[in-house]
């Protein structure tokens, strides 16, 4: 996966666990697309100590990440539920039962619901 995405992605899951101005500096870096200089301009920070900012907070990241795993965890139950649904897909669409077939609807609108 590419980093920018990596970290866009782990920012979602950990970013209320950095300090205010680490989460502003990585939100305006990787979501708004700022520069480093922009963003130094807004903050009145150096532009030097926005990137020191961003890598520090990268790297607390992939930490929580590596400790906690629930990025990885969500990934997992993804794939999971995408799988459920392909397979109750697959009963309803072979089944010649209509109960069968109603279960397999069931279990693949759960599934979906749960993706949400």
């Amino acid at each position: 996966m590419e980093k920018n995405i990596e970290v866009s992605l782990l920012f979602d899951f950990y970013g209320e666990l950095l300090k205010p101005s680490g989460r502003q500096a990585i939100d305006l870096y990787y979501n708004d697309d700022l520069s480093l200089a922009e963003i130094a301009a807004q903050t009145g920070i150096t532009r030097q100590g926005v990137r020191d900012s961003i890598k520090r907070c990268e790297q607390q990241l992939f930490d929580f990440e590596k400790k906690l795993g629930l990025f990885r965890q969500f990934q997992t139950l993804r794939q999971g539920l995408d799988e459920i649904a392909v397979i109750a897909q697959k009963i309803k669409t072979d089944s010649q039962d209509n109960t069968i077939k109603a279960l397999a609807q069931s279990i693949e609108q759960k599934a979906g619901a749960l993706k949400e």
